[in-house]
C-alpha cells in the first residue's frame, strides 16, 4: 500500500489560493506513486484549463487539435511537411520580419493557423527577444530543433548540455540578459543540473527548456524519464513541467519574467514531447499567473529607508564599501558615490569591475584570497556598507570576527539574503541602482566633507603599500601571476574574461585588472571546474559584434590544465563557430589549488592531485617531455592553432601571436606549481589568520 499523493511547494500554495507561480509536477514517495499518479498530474492540469478534447471551457481565442494519427493527411499536418524550398522561404520571411521590426513588434508568421507545441515554444521565445540558443538535440526534444529551423533563432551546437548551459550562463554573465539552453530528457537534462546550481548561486537569468516523456508515460520509468522538476527543485528560481499545449505562451513569459525580475536566477521548463507535437492556436496575450511573486518584489526605495545610511556615514570614521554582484548594473552611480564621499571600495569575486580596479578608492577584491588592505579595511571599519552582496563564507571567513567593529549597513534586493548571515544594523531591501541614486541625492543635500575620511584613507595605503599584492620575479620559469599581467597589458585591460576554477581563478581576479562591469564571467558561489571554455563561448556569441548592438570584442579563456580538461570537447563548438576564443591555459600539471592546501595543511602529501604522465612531481624545472596531456596537439585536432611556452622570453611574443590570430587560438604556458595563491585567509579563519608569505617549497 502506498501513501497518497499530494500537491508540494507551489502546487500547495496555488491550492491555498496564493499566486506564486505554478509547476505542475507533485512531489511523489515512491516509484509506484510516480508511477500510479501519472494520471493525477494531467487531472491536476485540468482542473487549472479546460481539457484537449474541447469543451465548453475552452479558453476564448484558442484552438486545440489532437495530432492527426496519418500525419501526412491531417488538416493540421505539421509544417515539417512543407517542401525545403517553403522551409527556407519562411524562416528568410521571419528572419527579416524580427530584424525590420524587433521582437517588441514581433508577428507571427502562422497567423491563425494551428502549429505545434514546439512552435508555439520557439515562438514564445522569440517574443522575448531571443536571438541565440545553445542547444543540444535528443529524442524527447528533437521537435524543438526542427521548430528551431524555422525560426530565425540561431543555435549553438555545444559537444555536451553542461558546455551548453554554462555557455548561456555565460552569456547571461557578461549581458544581463537572459541566457537560454535546450536539452533532452533523462541524461540530457540531468547534464543541466550543476549549470543551474551555479546560475542560481551567481544570480544568472537563465532559461532552460528540457523535453520530457510523453505524459502518459511518465512515472513509468520510460526510457530516458528522469523527473527533472523534482530534481531541480532546490537548484532553480523556479521551475515547470507543462501538461497542456495552451500554457505555453503563458509559462515562458513568467519563466523569463522570474528570470530576470528581483534577483535573478535560473527557470527550468519541462516539456513533454506529446506536448511539442499537439497543435494550436497560441494566445499570446494571456495574462501571467503570478501575482503573488509580483506582489512580493521589493519596491524603490523610500527617502526614509536612505535617511539612515546618510546619517550613517555621516557619524563614521572609517567607512568601507563592501559591493558585489548586485552592484553590477550600478556602477555608474556607485563612482558617483564614491567620489562624492571619498569611502574606499571592496569587491567581491562576483561584483569584479563593479567599481574600477584602478582607481586610486579602489581596495580590490576582498576575502580568502582578497588584497591584505581590503580585509584590513573591513576588520578595522566603524562603518560597513554593504552593497548587493551576500556574506558568504569565502567573504567572511569566522563571520563573529568579520566586521566586528563595524555599524553595517545591508542593501540587497533579495529579502532572504537580509540577516540571514551577517545581522546589519540598517536594511534596505531593494535594488542596489535606486538605491545609489537616492543615496547620492540625499549627500547633495547633506555632502561630507572633502577631507572628512582622508586620514582613514592614508591608513589604507599604508596597508596597502606594506602588503601589496607580490610574487617572486624568477627569470628561469614563468610565473603565472606575472603571466596575467602581461596578458592585461597586451589586450589593454579591454578583453572579457572567463576563467575555470583554481589558483589561475584567483590569479586572474588579482592580477587582470577589471576597470568596467560584466567584463568578468567566472563560477563563484559553486565553485564549478570547466565552466571557463563552455562560458567563452556565451561571452564570444555576445561580443561577436551582431548581438544586441553590442561592440565585438576579444574573449580570452584564463584556464588551469585540471579545468580544462573538464569540457575541452566545447573546441569543437569554438572551431565550427569561428568564435574570436583565446584558450590561454596556465598548466602546472597539478590541480592547483589543492595542490597548495596539501602544502599547507597535509604536510605536502600528495594525494591524487598530479595529472601528468608520470608519478613524480613537476617542478617546472627540469625535463618537459612528459607534458601530458599535448593540449596544442589536442587543440590541432579541432582545427584550432596554438603554440606551447616554457620560456618567459618567449611569453609576450606568443600572446601577441595568440591575440593577432582571427578565430580560436590555445597558448599552453607552462608554470610551476609550487606557487600559492596568496594572500590567503584559511577556511573559517579571519584577518588575524592572514598568510601573506610561502609556497610549495617550504615546510609548514
Amino acid at each position: 500500500m502506498t501513501r497518497p499523493c499530494t500537491a508540494s511547494g507551489p502546487d500547495a500554495a496555488l491550492a491555498a489560493g496564493t499566486s506564486r507561480p505554478a509547476t505542475t509536477s507533485l512531489r511523489c514517495h515512491s516509484r509506484l506513486q510516480q508511477a500510479t499518479c501519472s494520471s493525477a498530474r494531467i487531472l491536476l492540469e485540468r482542473q487549472r484549463s479546460c481539457s484537449l478534447a474541447g469543451t465548453s471551457r475552452a479558453r476564448p481565442g484558442i484552438v486545440c487539435a489532437a495530432p492527426s494519427k496519418d500525419k501526412s493527411k491531417g488538416r493540421n499536418a505539421p509544417t515539417e511537411k512543407a517542401s525545403a524550398e517553403e522551409l527556407a522561404a519562411a524562416r528568410k520571411a521571419a528572419t527579416a520580419s524580427l530584424q525590420s521590426t524587433g521582437a517588441a513588434e514581433w508577428v507571427d508568421r502562422y497567423g491563425s493557423e494551428p502549429r505545434k507545441g514546439a512552435d508555439i515554444l520557439v515562438q514564445a521565445l522569440e517574443r522575448e527577444g531571443v536571438g541565440r540558443v545553445f542547444a543540444y538535440p535528443g529524442g524527447a526534444s528533437m521537435e524543438i530543433h526542427q521548430a528551431l529551423t524555422r525560426s530565425p533563432i540561431r543555435n549553438i551546437l555545444c559537444r555536451h548540455e553542461q558546455g551548453e548551459i554554462f555557455a548561456a550562463e555565460g552569456y547571461g554573465k557578461v549581458t544581463g540578459e537572459v541566457g537560454v539552453c535546450i536539452a533532452t530528457s533523462g541524461p540530457g537534462a540531468t547534464n543541466l543540473v550543476t549549470g543551474l546550481a551555479d546560475a542560481l548561486l551567481d544570480s544568472v537569468p537563465m532559461v532552460a527548456i528540457t523535453g520530457q516523456v510523453p505524459r502518459r508515460m511518465i512515472g513509468t520509468d520510460a526510457f530516458q524519464e528522469t523527473p527533472i522538476v523534482e530534481v531541480t527543485r532546490q537548484i532553480t528560481k523556479h521551475n515547470y513541467l507543462v501538461m497542456d499545449i495552451r500554457d505555453l505562451p503563458r509559462v515562458v513569459k513568467e519563466a523569463f519574467y522570474l528570470a530576470r525580475t528581483g534577483r535573478p536566477g535560473p527557470v527550468l521548463i519541462d516539456v513533454p514531447k506529446d506536448v511539442q507535437q499537439q497543435l494550436a492556436v497560441p494566445d499570446w496575450d494571456v495574462p501571467m499567473a503570478i501575482s503573488g511573486y509580483m506582489a512580493r518584489l521589493p519596491q524603490l526605495p523610500s527617502p526614509l529607508d536612505i535617511k539612515p545610511i546618510v546619517d550613517a556615514i555621516h557619524g563614521s570614521e572609517r567607512p568601507v564599501l563592501y559591493v558585489g554582484g548586485g552592484c553590477l548594473d550600478a556602477s555608474a552611480e556607485l563612482r558617483e558615490f564614491v567620489e562624492a564621499t571619498g569611502i574606499p571600495v571592496a569587491q567581491t569575486l562576483m561584483g569584479l569591475g563593479t567599481f574600477p580596479e584602478t582607481h586610486p578608492l579602489a581596495l580590490q577584491m576582498l576575502g580568502m584570497h582578497g588584497t591584505v588592505a581590503a580585509n584590513y579595511a573591513v576588520d578595522h571599519a566603524d562603518l560597513l556598507l554593504a552593497i548587493g552582496v551576500r556574506f558568504d563564507d569565502r567573504v567572511t571567513g569566522k563571520l563573529e570576527s568579520f566586521a566586528a567593529r563595524a555599524r553595517i549597513v545591508h542593501v540587497d534586493i533579495d529579502p532572504a539574503e537580509i540577516n540571514k548571515n551577517k545581522a546589519s544594523h540598517v536594511t534596505v531591501c531593494a535594488d542596489a541602482k535606486p538605491s545609489l541614486k537616492e543615496l547620492n541625492n540625499q549627500l547633495k543635500a547633506r555632502p561630507v566633507a572633502e577631507d572628512k575620511f582622508a586620514e582613514w584613507r592614508q591608513d589604507l595605503q599604508k596597508t596597502n603599500k606594506a602588503f601589496p599584492l607580490a610574487y617572486p620575479k624568477r627569470t628561469d620559469v614563468i610565473m603565472p601571476q606575472w603571466a596575467i599581467e602581461v596578458l592585461h597589458e597586451e589586450t589593454k585591460g579591454d578583453a572579457i574574461v572567463t576563467t575555470g576554477v583554481g589558483q589561475h581563478q584567483m590569479w586572474a581576479a588579482q592580477y587582470y585588472k577589471f576597470d568596467a562591469p560584466r567584463r568578468w564571467a567566472t563560477s563563484g558561489g559553486l565553485g564549478s571546474m570547466g565552466f571557463g571554455l563552455p562560458s567563452a563561448l556565451g561571452a564570444a556569441i555576445a561580443f561577436d559584434g551582431t548581438d544586441g548592438g553590442r561592440p565585438k570584442k576579444v574573449v580570452v579563456d584564463i584556464d588551469g590544465d585540471g579545468s580544462f580538461l573538464m569540457n575541452c570537447q566545447e573546441m569543437a563548438t569554438a572551431a565550427i563557430e569561428k568564435m574570436d576564443i583565446k584558450m590561454f591555459i596556465l598548466n602546472n600539471q597539478h590541480l592547483g589549488m589543492v595542490v597548495q592546501w596539501e602544502d599547507r595543511f597535509y604536510k605536502a602529501n600528495r594525494a591524487h592531485t598530479y595529472l601528468g604522465l608520470r608519478e613524480s612531481e613537476y617542478h617546472a624545472t627540469g625535463d618537459l617531455k612528459d607534458i601530458y596531456p599535448d593540449f596544442v596537439m589536442m587543440a590541432a585536432s579541432f582545427g584550432i592553432p596554438g603554440k606551447r611556452v616554457v620560456k618567459p622570453e618567449d611569453l609576450r611574443p606568443a600572446i601577441q601571436e595568440m591575440l593577432a590570430t582571427p578565430g580560436p587560438y590555445l597558448l599552453d604556458v607552462m608554470v610551476p606549481h609550487i606557487q600559492h595563491v596568496l594572500p590567503m585567509i584559511p577556511g573559517g579563519g579571519s584577518f588575524k589568520d592572514v598568510i601573506t608569505t610561502g609556497d610549495g617549497l617550504d615546510t609548514y
